[in-house]
Parts: structure tokens; sequence; C-alpha cells
């Protein structure tokens, strides 16, 4: 029986949500350190009852989007956040936030769980506007940060003029909404051959 991968990808405005990390070493690190990477303008807050240096130091950088709360975690906060990432190295804790999030409608990763996963952070190219999200459906987040370089290598920088000149392009463009997709198919279509 072939198994498909049936996630839907969606690229979100982390800037209008308010996103908790359940967790303060390092595989909290991780997901805070690539959250903020991919989105500069996202509203994180890490809550645990100790907090790594790595994460003071990213906090320490980015002030005005990270809040640090120094407690375990209380299932009461939950209403303020719309995403929460558990990573915490105690599987109870990651099953008991998880029974949490379920029960107050707030979808959920619990990092290296991938049955108790809403979503999965994947690998993630940016060249400027262009943003290529890499998922193995939780199978091997190695392969996904392998296939990202791969895509990093062979992507060049200049794709980013090329969106601005193709967004100029489809403002000038007269017609109805049909015309101009025919149009900019045509003149894409050289970019794949």
């Amino acid at each position: 029986m072939k198994h498909e991968n049936t996630l839907y990808p969606v690229f979100l405005k982390l800037q209008r949500l308010r996103l908790l990390i359940v967790g303060g070493g390092a595989v909290a690190r991780e997901k805070l350190h690539f959250i903020i990477k991919s989105s500069p303008d996202a509203h994180i807050t890490v809550m645990a009852p100790e907090i790594d240096e790595a994460i003071l130091d990213i906090f320490i950088k980015h002030t005005f989007q990270i809040n640090l709360i120094h407690e375990r975690f209380d299932p009461y906060l939950l209403p303020h956040f719309d995403l929460v990432i558990a990573a915490t190295n105690d599987c109870t804790v990651n099953h008991q936030i998880h029974q949490a999030c379920k029960s107050a409608g707030i979808l959920i990763n619990v990092a290296d769980t991938p049955d108790l996963c809403d979503f999965y952070l994947g690998s993630i190219v940016t060249r400027g506007n262009l943003k290529i999200a890499v998922s193995t459906n939780g199978k091997s987040p190695t392969f996904a940060k392998r296939f990202r370089q791969l895509l990093e290598d062979a992507l060049p920088e200049e794709v980013d003029g090329l969106l601005t000149n193709l967004r100029t392009l489809r403002d000038r463009l007269q017609g109805g909404f049909s015309e101009k997709v025919t149009y900019l198919n045509e003149v894409t279509k050289s970019l794949i051959s």
C-alpha cells in the first residue's frame, strides 16, 4: 500500500498570531531559532522553569518579539495563545500540554512526537519573497534539512528581483483574470525549460 503525504502546506503570518514554546532547553532553542530566522516579526513566549543561556541570548537580541516566563506549564494561560510547541525533555509533560491544547482547541506541535502534532515545522528556504517549505510528513527531518540545503545551493540570489518584475508586469496587465493567467504562464514558461 502506497502512503502519501496528505499534509496541506500553509504559510502563517506569525506576527499576527501568539506562539507559545514550552521548554527551555536545546529543542526549544532550535525551534525558537528557526522560527525567528524565518519569521523575524513573530510574537513568541517561551515558558519553562529553567531557560538555558542560548535562549536568553536570543531573547536579548529580540526583546520586542520574545517574552520569557520562568514557570512550569500552566494550562490556564492557553487562551492567550494561538499555537503551541511542546519542547520539553519530559514526555509526560509534553502529553499534558498536548491534552490541554486539544481541550482548548489550540493547534500543537509536540517536538519529536509526530503522532501528537497538528502541524510540523518543515525545513525552509528563503530567497527574498520566495519561501519554500519542505516536509517529510515527520518521517525524516534530516532529509528535509539536506533537501533544503540542495535548494539553497540551486536557487540564485536574483530570484527576488524576478519576483518583483513579475509583480510589476502582473499589475500592468489589462484584461480579466484568465487572460492575465494565460499571459503570465506564457512569460514564465522559460523558467522550467
